[in-house]
């Protein structure tokens, strides 16, 4: 039989709340709780990468959490990692976004984009580009779904240092149509194997040049596209995110002194900045290392736990009870409740997550999750 745990107390005085539904400032970001919804892939756009009325509904759902990262969003075809994923180039995109952003603000929810490049993990069949881009030309291993079926990821074009500057400036653009589509700020994601953190890896990154070879130059990307946006739209209106020793899409972070050195260069490059938060994933966000990125970025701290643990409501209790973070970002929990926010101050049941629905093109597992009421 269930057995709810203990209720929090109803707000009588702000000094009862815990702190998880305390209000906090990031930057120019006004959460109302800590509860942030984690960046989600979902592919539910158009062909063309234009979201719609269902993202709109879906993410509107979602709008009682502190604050929504959209899933991954391409800010060039070039840089497209999946079939469905959505983009911000178009006008047609930034008007499907636009709507979106509305519902959730009507609901009284703040929502930030996160600007995603794939760089190799993707393919020629996705991107419908004549090529796809790395830090060097090692092709990423394994298949890719595409939709004429799986195909072995092919050998990635290493970008010049000439192209490095288009993608800097493909991320200020994207940075740009985030805020024509009313979005409160943007997540540079640096993270989860994809280009920025292909540029951070060292089996990924076999460049000689100001992109490669050490620590300060693997990180002088990551730092310069985030110093750019920052610049452009305002650091109090930017976050990034970091997957430090994250071995996911053919990333091997496996030296922990190469690892250490190039985080803390990353981190002591974003630290002028005051940006509006840093989203790190990570097992263990109260360990020494992450505390001290945290420390040394001096912005507030969005834990991550990752995508191999379901984070659990004791979970992002303890975290925030501890200390180890500012706001804790919630995945599959918050793809299966879009009431969630409500469910975990009360300690009502949940919803089970369906995991043969999280990627598609219907409602199914998508927005027809029942709430309480």
């Amino acid at each position: 039989m269930y057995s709810p745990p203990p209720a929090l107390p109803r707000v009588t005085h702000p000094e009862t709340l815990h702190k998880a539904l305390t209000p906090a400032q990031f930057g120019r970001l006004k959460l109302r709780n800590r509860f942030v919804m984690a960046p989600l892939t979902r592919l539910r756009s158009t062909p063309d990468g234009t979201p719609g009325a269902l993202l709109a509904e879906y993410y509107r759902q979602r709008a009682s959490s502190g604050l929504i990262i959209t899933e991954g969003t391409w800010p060039s075809p070039e840089s497209k990692a999946l079939d469905g994923q959505p983009g911000i180039v178009t006008e047609q995109q930034i008007t499907g976004w636009k709507q979106i952003t509305k519902a959730v603000h009507d609901a009284g929810g703040q929502m930030v984009l996160q600007i995603m490049h794939a760089g190799r993990v993707s393919h020629t069949r996705i991107t419908q580009t004549p090529r796809i881009v790395a830090p060097s030309a090692i092709a990423m291993p394994g298949d890719v779904h595409t939709a004429t079926g799986k195909l072995p990821y092919p050998v990635p074009h290493a970008l010049t240092t000439a192209e490095i500057t288009n993608v800097i400036n493909e991320f200020v653009a994207a940075a740009q149509n985030a805020m024509r589509a009313d979005f409160d700020g943007v997540e540079i994601h640096a993270a989860n194997g994809y280009l920025l953190h292909q540029f951070l890896a060292p089996n990924t990154n076999r460049r000689d040049d100001e992109y490669g070879s050490n620590p300060e130059n693997k990180a002088r990307l990551a730092i310069q596209v985030t110093r750019a946006v920052a610049e452009c739209i305002g650091a109090d209106r930017v976050g990034v995110r970091l997957s430090p020793g994250n071995n996911i899409h053919g990333i091997e972070e496996e030296d922990t002194e190469d690892l250490r050195q190039t985080y803390q260069t990353i981190a002591k490059g974003l630290a002028p900045l005051g940006l509006a938060y840093v989203s790190v994933v990570h097992p263990v966000p109260a360990c020494d290392f992450i505390q001290g990125l945290r420390r040394t970025i001096a912005a507030p701290l969005i834990a991550n736990t990752g995508p191999n643990t379901q984070t659990t409501r004791h979970d992002a209790y303890r975290i925030l009870t501890e200390d180890s973070a500012d706001a804790v970002a919630i995945g599959r929990s918050m793809i299966a409740n879009p009431d969630l926010v409500e469910r975990w101050t009360r300690g009502y049941p949940e919803n089970e997550p369906d995991a043969a629905t999280f990627y598609g093109s219907s409602s199914r597992g998508y927005t027809d999750y029942p709430a309480l009421r």
